[in-house]
């Protein structure tokens, strides 16, 4: 297969759809591949468990940018989402970062289009901005210094309390945060997909159903969510929270991929993930995060494709508030 097929098949799909015999042992070969390439794997807590399981890293989007920067190998396989990639690509300027597959996006990001934002942030010369790393190489650069929300009430609080704040991309976490820190931050109207079709009202049906559970939730969600959750934090916030309460079940409002490390380190307790609005399945999962697979992570580490492709001047702007949050977050 040379090159320009494999490139016009990534321009088509997003990702290599080479067929993969059955008699490839795909954990076997990765682990093959990676060894030979001197790649590492990170990954999200919200893809499939068998790709956490294979990972070198799984983590948060803090957890995973410390990772990436302090990360040794030539070649950064993200299984994840695509603003993750950009995020280790930027860190990482002259080392290869590959992705199982480049459709793999995001709601929050897409809600925050760079040049609707520079407009937006035009309206308040005086504020300085504060961005959820969920967002696109291109809004790093319009940025002062990136959060994530294990982060977030630290990275606030490092600003002197007059001086104007803008939140961007995620409003729902831009309120939590202005209700624990008592700021006044101008917010993004972005949101998570996820997140925001939580329903209130089977959420206190199930908690009806389970009154020994704990409710726990991860501060994307909307405020009415919120105000039910017995405990708030981010996704390792959450993991660390279910083995230290004493509680033996949870209900999780957070993409169920999480979960699969809950058991893992808590196999004795119950796991129960919260129900969205149109939910039939009974969790709410990530499509993005989902359309990474096994295979895919395969071919991609054969033929280290799709690459993350930044252009030099992105990589230079957006490194600077990505360093910021590295440096106060130590």
């Amino acid at each position: 297969m040379n090159g320009e097929h494999i490139q016009n098949m990534l321009a088509e799909k997003g990702f290599i759809d080479e067929p993969v015999s059955t008699s490839v042992k795909l954990v076997e070969e990765i682990n093959r591949l990676k060894k030979e390439k001197n790649a590492v794997i990170l990954s999200h807590y919200y893809v499939d468990g068998e790709l956490q399981d294979i990972a070198d890293y799984v983590g948060d989007s803090l957890g995973l940018s410390q990772a990436a920067a302090e990360t040794t190998a030539d070649i950064i396989v993200f299984v994840g989402v695509h603003f993750m990639a950009e995020t280790a690509k930027i860190i990482n300027p002259t080392k290869k970062v590959i992705l199982p597959d480049l459709k793999a996006g995001c709601s929050l990001a897409d809600s925050a289009p760079a040049d609707k934002f520079a407009a937006f942030k035009a309206q308040y010369p005086d504020h300085k901005v504060i961005s959820y790393i969920n967002c696109t190489a291109d809004l790093k650069t319009l940025t002062d210094v990136i959060c994530t929300s294990a982060n977030a009430v630290k990275i606030v609080e490092s600003f002197p309390k007059d001086q104007p704040l803008i939140f961007t991309p995620d409003k729902n976490l831009g309120n939590y945060i202005n209700s624990i820190t008592g700021r006044e931050m101008v917010l993004w109207d972005g949101a998570c997909m996820v997140h925001e079709k939580y329903s209130v009202e089977k959420i206190v049906d199930l908690m009806d159903e389970h009154p020994d559970a704990e409710f726990i939730a991860h501060p994307e969600c909307e405020k009415p969510v919120l105000l039910l959750a017995k405990y708030i934090g981010s996704t390792t916030a959450l993991l660390g929270y279910v083995q230290k309460s004493a509680a033996k079940k949870f209900i999780v409002a957070t993409e169920s991929g999480i979960l699969h490390q809950m058991i893992k380190v808590c196999p004795d307790k119950i796991f129960i993930p919260a129900p969205s609005v149109d939910s039939t399945c009974g969790c709410n999962d990530c499509s993005y995060m989902k359309l990474n697979s096994l295979q895919k992570l395969y071919i991609c580490l054969k033929h280290e494709l799709p690459e993350i492709i930044l252009p030099d001047d992105v990589i230079a702007k957006a490194q600077l508030p990505i360093r910021r949050m590295l440096e106060i977050s130590k």
